[in-house]
Order: C-alpha cells, then structure tokens, then sequence
C-alpha cells in the first residue's frame, strides 16, 4: 500500500491527484482536455507527471468515460473520444514508467464514495449519477462489481420506454433521457412554452424565452417557487426514483447514492426521488427501504475512486 495517482478525463480538462490510504489529495495538477486520442494520452502523462513530483507513488487509476475491459486495460469504447479498442494501460504505462489501471469514470465515482464519502459502512450500494446523462456503479459485498466482460452498470441506457426517445447511445427509450440534467432542461422548456404564465420566474432569470432557459435557471427558479421549475424536477424525480426501484428489485441494497451535478441542489431533487422510489417499489409498504442519501464527495469521487481501485487486486484473479 502506499501513494497512487487518480485520473479524471473531462472535456475541458484532465485532472490527476495524489491520494494517501485514506482518500485525502494531497496534491493535483491540470491539464486542458486535447481533441485527439493520441493527444489525451499525452496530456494524461503531463498531468501524472505532474502530480507526482516530491512523491513516491505505486500506481495510476485512469476514470475513462465508456466501456472498459475486465482485465482493466483497454477501453472498448467511448461516445465522447474516438477509442475503439483502445489500449490505454499500454500506453500511460509506457510514458509515465507506473502501473496503471482504467477504469470507467462511473464505477470510479460510485468507489469513491462508497470507500470514503457516503456509502461509508455500507457492504452494498448502487450508486447513480445524474449529471448531464445517468451513469453508475455496483458495490455488492463490498466489491465493485463489473460484470463479465467488465461493462456493467450502464443504467443510463436501460430502455425505461420502448420507442421511446432517441438516445445519443443510438437507442430509444433509455433511462438518461427521462433523468438528467439534458432531461431537466427539456421538461422546463416544453413547460415554459405550454403554460408560460407559469414560468415567470424561470424565464426571467434567461433572456425572457424557453429556448434559452439552462439548468442553472431552473435551479434558481425552483428555490424561488417557479410552478414550472418546481414541475419539472418533479417530473424528472418521478423518472429517476421509478428506475430505482426497479435497480432495487434486481440488487436489493442497503442505499442509493445520488451523485453527479443535479445532487448538488439536495432535498429539491431527492425528496421527489426518495417520493417516487417508494411510489413504484414493489411490496413498498411491506418490506425494508433503501436509504436514498446524497453523494458527498462532489467532483472529487472520480479521481480519488480511481487512485483507489489502482490498489485493488486485478479483478481477474
């Protein structure tokens, strides 16, 4: 055990950070997001490489957003890079001279915050982040778990309506089109339109039209009281807690974690949510009720879950 690096790949910037055994960051470095595979790759080792200066370090933990392999080593596929069977263990290791893991960025984020945010002294967990898509990580007796071939917990496109809407997967239907941030913003200005007598509040904090209502606005609408604002998350709770109770049939845990960048506004979000979770439970009214509970680490969970799992024994063996 010792000092391990985590990697956060985001689209404007890639962030890694040095993490001690209890998950505190000790130190980061940034790097601006590249346009290119062999770019990012680059701007990764630029990023380690400067994260770990005056530090021993004993392994990098990659958060990579899309499919990655079991053995940790390759990304399948990822929607917002052109990797396809891209071998990125290969290629850091190469450059930076450490051990390194990939992991996808989700089931990072849900690691992190079940070993030192939220899901602390919890053995199973289901976590879910609603941020501009939906996105998850399995925790079932305290291992992360990732499926055969190392892509489980896309709950984002689980088909929660056939035919439904078209999703950016290719897909119609799946649970990120009904709740998340893209769907939030959606709901208001189909809202905003319908009934914008309603919605005073909301389209005065934009430039006074539905088309140019953002999340931000609705946020500070809701807490305003804004009918259309107040309506929406509604609308987007009763999609995010129906899709929890069917995950609860499947897993049965002891919590949901809520993260991602619609967590941040709190009881406005999961009070509805924890409503609808138990409005389409089955037996709700019979038997024991996961805990729906906020994720804590912020934007921080990704990174510090991935420095983690770079100490976790590979999953294949």
């Amino acid at each position: 055990m010792g000092l391990t690096i985590g990697v956060d790949i985001g689209g404007t910037k890639i962030a890694a950070g040095v993490v001690d055994e209890e998950g505190n960051i000790l130190s980061t470095h940034k790097v601006p997001t590249p346009s290119t595979p062999e770019g990012i790759v680059d701007a990764i080792a630029s990023a380690v490489e400067g994260a770990r200066a005056g530090h021993e370090i004993i392994g990098v933990g990659i958060g990579a957003a899309g499919y990655v392999n079991r053995q940790r080593s390759t990304v399948y596929f990822a929607p917002n890079i052109d990797w396809r069977q891209e071998p990125l263990k290969e290629k850091v290791e190469a450059r930076v001279g450490l051990p390194v893991v990939v992991e996808n960025d989700a089931n990072a984020a849900a690691w992190g915050e079940y070993k030192f945010g939220a899901g602390k002294g919890h053995r199973n967990v289901i976590c879910i982040t609603l941020g501009t898509g939906l996105g998850g990580g399995i925790i079932i007796g305290n291992k992360l778990r990732r499926g055969h071939f190392g892509v489980a917990a896309e709950f984002g496109h689980i088909r929660m309506v056939p035919d439904g809407l078209l999703c950016g997967c290719g897909s119609q239907g799946c649970w990120e089109q009904y709740a998340s941030g893209r769907a939030l913003v959606r709901y208001a200005k189909q809202r905003a339109k319908a009934t914008p007598e309603s919605a005073e509040i909301l389209l005065a904090l934009g430039d006074g039209t539905p088309d140019g209502i953002e999340g931000k606005h609705i946020s500070m609408a809701a807490r305003q009281g804004d009918p259309v604002a107040v309506d929406s998350y509604r609308e987007l709770a009763r999609w995010a807690g129906a899709g929890l109770a069917d995950l609860a049939s499947l897993f049965d845990p002891s919590a949901f974690i809520v993260g991602g960048g619609l967590s941040d506004e709190g009881e406005l979000v999961l009070d509805p949510i924890r409503k609808s979770y138990k409005r389409w439970l089955v037996g709700g009214n019979w038997r024991p009720v996961a805990e729906v509970i906020a994720a804590q680490l912020g934007n921080k969970a990704g990174l510090v879950g991935a420095a983690d799992l770079a100490r976790e024994p590979d999953p294949i063996m």
